[in-house]
């Protein structure tokens, strides 16, 4: 279980821990929960955050993925954070990347898995059967390279989300923007240390993707998940954590007492 969702003006975030701050950022499709066994086990030893972006809840015309980064931009600031250790999957990497490029400062360390940012093989230019419940089954299951992790509760939301016509249009606005934010002329500038986590069988940000992250980034490391689709911190939560954690301990100093 998560802690209890907290609500301060246009945030709303759960964190737990102390220590480094450490702020997961979920995807399109995603939601608080995707992140909870990474969560309780990093939450106990870092100050572990992760704030809902308002995917659904931004004006129409300012639907994009620099929104987001400027929402988290807010989100730091609110909380007075000077530094931060960023980690994303999928369009919250990208976010997080975005926010990268613009406060390169404030950013200690970057975690990314399954982003976006280079190319992505999304969901295309809609959904056609988008009132077909087994399309949409057949869709969320490709995340995952097995299939049993699309259970019935995700592939809900999702079928009542791309449903939801204002969602939708959302949706598709945030896909599209992601695609034309490419930051392949960015990231040979990135200086913070950068541990990239991928599955083998990612056939939404394949694994081309990973190793062009890799080569474009200069300080960054590139770690495989086998057996494993476009959620690495979902289907393998504790291959996940393990390559997660031994990373960040050698790239965080203990802070001082």
């Amino acid at each position: 279980m998560l802690p209890d969702l907290k609500e301060e003006g246009e945030f709303r975030y759960v964190e737990a821990g102390t220590g480094h701050v450490l702020i997961l950022l979920h995807g399109l499709f995603g939601a608080l929960s995707n992140f909870e066994v990474a969560f309780r086990h990093l939450a106990g030893k870092y100050h572990v955050v992760v704030p809902m972006l308002p995917l659904y809840s931004m004006p129409m015309l300012n639907t994009n993925v620099g929104a987001l980064a400027k929402f988290l931009q807010r989100f730091i600031r609110h909380k007075g954070w000077k530094e931060v250790n960023l980690l994303g999957n999928s369009l919250g990497g990208h976010v997080a990347l975005i926010h990268c490029s613009k406060h390169p400062e404030s950013v200690r360390s970057l975690i990314l898995t399954g982003s976006s940012g280079l190319y992505e093989n999304a969901f295309g230019g809609g959904f056609p059967r988008r009132e077909d419940y087994n399309y949409i089954r057949e869709k969320v299951a490709l995340t995952f390279f097995d299939p049993k992790h699309a259970t019935k509760a995700l592939v809900d939301e999702c079928y009542e989300t791309v449903n939801d016509k204002s969602k939708l249009i959302r949706i598709l606005a945030l896909a599209k923007s992601a695609i034309r934010h490419n930051m392949a002329k960015e990231l040979p500038q990135f200086r913070m240390p950068t541990l990239l986590v991928w599955g083998r069988q990612d056939t939404i940000t394949p694994p081309e993707v990973a190793e062009e992250f890799h080569q474009l980034l200069p300080n960054s490391a590139l770690h495989w998940i086998d057996e494993c689709g476009h959620a690495p911190m979902m289907e393998q939560p504790e291959r996940f954590n393990a390559i997660v954690d031994p990373w960040l301990e050698s790239t965080l100093k203990p802070q001082e007492a």
